[in-house]
C-alpha cells in the first residue's frame, strides 16, 4: 500500500489519482474536524484548501511524525485563516475564542441524538484550541506529542492541557459555566 507520503509526494508531482486517493482516505477524518466548527457548506471548501496546503507546504513535512499530524497541524491553520477571513482581522486567537464567538452559526445536521447534541454544544463553548484538543485526541486518535506539535505547544503542555479541557468540558455539561479562563491555560 502506497503511503501518504508517496502519494502527496506523486500528487505534487501531477498524479491526478494520487491526489483522489489522498483526499479519500482523508476525506472523513478532516470533515469531522471541520464539520463542528463551520458552517456545513464550507466543511468541504476547508478539506480542498487543506489538501492543497498539504502539497504547498510538503517540503516543511519534517516526517519526524505522522502524515495525520502534519495533515491537522495543516487543517488547523486553514481554519484559522477561515476564522480571520469571516472576521476580517488578521489576529484571531484560537486559544481564547469559542467558535460562537468566532462568529460562525452551528452545524444544522451534525448530530440527531440528544446526548450528540449536547455534546457538541458544550464542545462549542470551549475554547477553539480546547475544542479542537478534545475532538484530535478522541475522534482522531492523536497522542501527546502528536498534538503537541499540532498545536504548536510543548510535548509536556499536552497533558496538563487535556486534563484542564476535560474539566471545563464537564464544568460545561454540568451547567456549571464555560471554558477556563484564557489566562490560566496560558501557563501551560
Amino acid at each position: 500500500m502506497t503511503s501518504d507520503f508517496e502519494l502527496l509526494e506523486a500528487w505534487r508531482s501531477g498524479d491526478t489519482a494520487a491526489g483522489n486517493e489522498l483526499f479519500r482516505r482523508h476525506f472523513r477524518s478532516l470533515a469531522r474536524f471541520f464539520f463542528n466548527k463551520v458552517d456545513e457548506d464550507e466543511v468541504e471548501d476547508l478539506i480542498q484548501r487543506t489538501l492543497l496546503a498539504c502539497v504547498e507546504s510538503r517540503d516543511s513535512f519534517r516526517q519526524a511524525s505522522s502524515f495525520r499530524t502534519f495533515l491537522f497541524g495543516v487543517a488547523r491553520n486553514e481554519l484559522l485563516m477561515f476564522f480571520r477571513r469571516v472576521r476580517g482581522r488578521k489576529v484571531v486567537d484560537l486559544s481564547s475564542s469559542s467558535v460562537i464567538a468566532l462568529g460562525t452559526s452551528p452545524s444544522r445536521a451534525a448530530v440527531r441524538a440528544q446526548e450528540q447534541r449536547r455534546l457538541f454544544d458544550a464542545l462549542r463553548e470551549l475554547t477553539a484550541d480546547q475544542q479542537t484538543l478534545l475532538e484530535l485526541h478522541y475522534w482522531e486518535g492523536l497522542r501527546g506529542p502528536e498534538l503537541a506539535e499540532v498545536l504548536g505547544v510543548d510535548p509536556t503542555t499536552v497533558r496538563t492541557r487535556l486534563h484542564r479541557t476535560r474539566r471545563a468540558l464537564r464544568s460545561v455539561l454540568d451547567g456549571e459555566g464555560g471554558p477556563l479562563d484564557a489566562d490560566e491555560d496560558q501557563g501551560s
